[in-house]
Formats: C-alpha cells, structure tokens, sequence
C-alpha cells in the first residue's frame, strides 16, 4: 500500500499469524514499544492501546476501607459496646464454669490410698539356694559351686523372684570352733573372687543375693553350744564377719537357729548393722529362720526378734493332705499373730527339704498358689518350681534336675542318677502347662499387682468345708479372688459378698484343662484339687 495511511499487507500477514508462532515482545527493560529501535517494531508489530471502559476510569472512587479515625468512630457506637461486653461476660461465665466443673470432679473422684513403705523383700519371691552343692557343678567335681549359680543366673531371673539366699558357704568343719572361718569361702564352693563376680551377675539382673551366715552349718547345733553363744570373743567375730560380707556387698544376711539364741538382743545389734549398711536406695534385709512348727513358738520369736523377716516351715504343721478348714484356721492365727509384722511363708526348708516330699501330689500347684497369693514373702527351696523330690532312702540333697541328658545337667562328668526326665527345667519350660509355668506366672503376678503386693486380705465364707476362700484388694486397683478346693473331689460352691461382683475372670487355675473368660460366683464348681485365681475391677 501507499504510504498515506493504507495499511501494509506484511504488518496484516504478522498480526493474522497464530500466537504461539508470533515474535515475543520485548522485556519491560527493553526499548518501549513503537520507539526507533523496539522489538516490537523491528519484529513489524504495531501496538494499539485500548481506552478503558467507564467504570475502570473511575479509579478514585473504589473502596479501600475504614480509615483508623472512622472504625473508632464506630466502635464508639452504643450497639458495638454493648456486643463487646455481652461477649466479655460470655466468656468469663464459660471459664468460670469449667473451673467449678473441674473442681467438683476432682472434689468428687476417690482419692488414692497413700501406698506403704516397702522394701525390695516384700515386692516378690525369695528364692532359697542352701543346699549349693546340689544345685550346678561348674567345673566337674560333682559339687555344686558358687561358678554354677552364675552359669544359671538367666534362669533365675526368668522365675521373677526378687531375691536368692545362698549357703553358708564358708569354712566350718563340723562342730570345730577353732577350725571355722566365717570370713572365707569353703574351696569346693569356689573362692571371694567367684562370689563377687557372682553378685555382679545377680545385680545386672536386679536380683538380690542373701548370705547364709549360719555359724555351724554342718555340726549339730547352729552355734557350736550355749557357751560358745554367750562367749563376747564369738560374738565379736560374728560382728565382724556381718560387716565383712556386708561390705562386699550382699543385700542381706540370713541366721538360722535364732530360736536357740535366748537373747533378742543380739538380733538387735545385727539387724543395727544390716541397717547401717543400708544406702542409696539398697536395703539390706537380716532374716532370721528358725525350725519351729509349734505356732506359740514361732509367734512369739515374730513378735519379739528385731529381724525383718522370720522364716519358718510353718506350713508343715498342716500336714501332708490338710483340709480346706484346716488351712483356713492355720492362716487366719498366724496372719492375727504376726501383728504389724510382716509374715513370711514356706513349705519345707534346708533342713527338711523339697515341698513336693511332703506335701501330696496333687495339692502342689495348690500350695504355690496359696504361697504367693497371701499377705507376706513367699520362699520356695530351689526345685519346688519344677516338683523336685527326694528319691526313697536318699540322704543328701536332690540334685537340680536341668534337662533329659544323663545326670540331669546337673555336671558334665557325673554318674548318673534316677529321676523323673519329666520333672526337669527343659521339659516344664516348652510346657504352658507345667508346674514351672504355673510358677512363674505366679511369681510374675506377685511382683507387680497391688493388690497382691499390700493389699488387704479378707477370707470370705465358703459354703463347702473343703474349700478355703479369701480377697486381695487394693484401693481402686484390681481385686483378686482365691479360691482353693483341698479336696480330693469336685466341689460347687456359692461366693456372695457386698464387695464381690456376680462374675470375675479367670486369671490362673491350677487345673491345665480350665477355660480362660468369666464365671458366675453362684455355683461355682470347683475341680478337685484345684486352685483358682480370679480378678475383677474396683468399681466405685
């Protein structure tokens, strides 16, 4: 086209063009667009600008809020104030009634019951290892050593108890005064060093370890003899053999005899010691243990001896297949007895053996529920966990029957003896059935329930003779309900009681073939010999 104002045909070709396949205009940077040297011109694209439609034009007139001046001005107003106070008044009332909500329940909710002082022997199980030369042989001598004990010290563990007595271990020819140190390690048991890395082991594994310090273990009397008991000379010796054990750090010291010792005052001056050695938390516990059955005997050494705990064969006087009636009364006595002291219980003992060998068959399980279910420490010898006996005509102590191999595990080099291959720690321990499982579960449950730990105990009335029947509770922790048939037949009873539910759960039976879930208070069979443990909630 010409010059004058027609319209060049190459300017039209470009503006038709499509836009992806148009020239990019230049950069805001770039030269403006139409001056001599654009892009825009140099590319032949000419730039029209478009007038704005009215109401763009009008910019100063858009809204751009409240000035400060104007939005005080309206807060000002009697409609806004009275809105901003009712919103105040709303949110202080909302406040001041979840504060009174939040006191009145916490006015209302039960109080927890401030927990007993309590040591570390009244949190579980004692564990009785006396008879050490029975229990592992560590190097082939056919005698149990201190060595063994620490080869088996996972397993001792994995029963739960809280603490081992081991020995006497020191050197005593028997009935030889002159000959006894009190001070040193009998060599067959091993040496200090062996017992120190002993208790190292028992520590990483929180258990505690007892010494038996029983001055004439193997004579005939405890103390050699009255004289020798009243002897200052001997009983400095005794002094300074406590505080020598004391300080290599055993948590506590056992004394057997105690009942020949016709003056209380040196379990004072002992159990004084055993305290002063008590640090950072580590109390150290003086047992005193004592063969008595005759119940007058054994109350009136509980009451008078300044020991932490009194240990006796107690339940031996019960007999081998004792009633349900009979158990009841036995308890309840002892239980009145013990006062503010803190019972003990056992069946058997170093002098007298395993619990299977004196009690029947088949109220074992029975009587370790009963153990560990009652208010007190429960000591059981090494083997009871496992049903281990003494064979017919036997003198010595049982050895630990460990798995199926000839002696038992018991040593790598000896003869072996006759036993049961079922009465063994390997074949219990693959049996969720066993007497060992039964025990550990028990033990386990001793340990960290409340209500077993402290709580209060009640025997409740049972409608069968046979049966001995009594609660553990604790404050708002969870009940547990004992129920033990000691008769040889099936037994139903009835338990009512304003404390107890209609049903409870099944915790534990002593009978394997016992269904876990609840049952009905109300005609409540028993299986014979069976022991049953139930629990139920507190309910407030």
């Amino acid at each position: 086209m010409s010059q004058d104002g027609e319209v060049d045909m190459k300017e039209v070709e470009l503006n038709e063009m499509e836009p992806e396949k148009q020239p990019m205009t230049g950069s805001p940077s770039s030269p403006a667009a139409g001056s001599p040297g654009s892009l825009a011109e140099k590319n032949g694209m000419v730039k029209v600008k478009v007038p704005e439609e009215d109401g763009e034009a009008d910019a100063g007139t858009k809204f751009t809020g409240l000035s400060k001046e104007e939005l005080l001005q309206v807060a000002g107003t009697p409609g806004w104030v009275r809105t901003r106070w009712a919103l105040l008044i709303l949110f202080w009332l909302g406040w001041l009634g979840m504060l009174a909500g939040a006191i009145v329940i916490i006015v209302q909710a039960p109080r927890c019951k401030e927990l007993p002082p309590q040591e570390w022997w009244h949190k579980g199980g004692v564990y009785r290892i006396q008879a050490l030369e029975a229990f592992q042989d560590s190097d082939a001598d056919g005698v149990g050593d201190l060595a063994g004990v620490q080869q088996r010290i996972d397993y001792l563990s994995s029963l739960k108890v809280k603490g081992l007595i081991i020995g006497p271990i020191h050197v005593n020819p028997p009935d030889d005064l002159a000959g006894t140190d009190l001070q040193e390690v009998n060599p067959q048991f091993g040496t200090k060093e062996t017992f120190a890395k002993l208790l190292e082991a028992a520590k990483k594994k929180s258990l505690k370890v007892i010494l038996d310090l029983t001055p004439n273990y193997h004579g005939q009397m405890p103390w050699f003899s009255l004289e020798t008991l009243r002897s200052s000379e001997f009983q400095n010796k005794m002094k300074v053999a406590l505080e020598f054990w004391l300080e290599r750090g055993v948590a506590g010291i056992q004394i057997k005899g105690v009942e020949q010792l016709n003056d209380s005052q040196l379990l004072a001056e002992w159990k004084n010691l055993t305290s002063q050695y008590s640090s950072d938390g580590n109390a150290r516990v003086l047992i005193a243990g004592t063969g008595q059955q005759d119940s007058r005997q054994i109350f009136s050494l509980l009451n008078e001896t300044s020991a932490d705990l009194l240990a006796s064969p107690y339940l031996m006087g019960l007999g081998s297949e004792p009633s349900g009636e009979k158990v009841e009364n036995a308890i309840r006595d002892y239980i009145q007895a013990a006062g503010e002291k803190w019972p003990s219980w056992s069946v058997g003992g170093p002098q007298v053996w395993h619990m299977a060998s004196l009690v029947n068959e088949r109220l074992l399980r029975l009587y370790h529920m009963l153990l560990f279910t009652l208010p007190g420490t429960p000591f059981t010898n090494y083997g009871d966990e496992i049903g281990l006996q003494e064979l017919p005509g036997q003198q010595n102590a049982s050895r630990m029957q460990w798995d199926d191999s000839a002696n038992f595990g018991f040593s790598s080099k000896m003869p072996p003896q006759g036993g049961d291959s079922n009465i063994t720690v390997k074949a219990q321990s693959a049996d969720s059935s066993s007497l060992l499982s039964l025990f550990r579960h028990l033990s386990e449950l001793r340990g960290k329930e409340r209500s077993l730990l402290h709580g209060e105990f009640m025997m409740l009335r049972s409608t069968v003779p046979g049966v001995f029947v009594y609660l553990r509770s604790w404050d708002q922790n969870k009940r547990f309900l004992v129920a033990l048939n000691f008769a040889d037949t099936p037994s139903t009873i009835t338990i009512s009681h304003s404390l107890l539910p209609p049903e409870a759960i099944v915790e534990l039976s002593t009978d394997p073939q016992r269904q876990e879930g609840q049952l009905a208070l109300k005609d409540l069979k028993l299986e014979s010999s069976e022991g049953l443990l139930l629990h139920f909630p507190y309910i407030a």
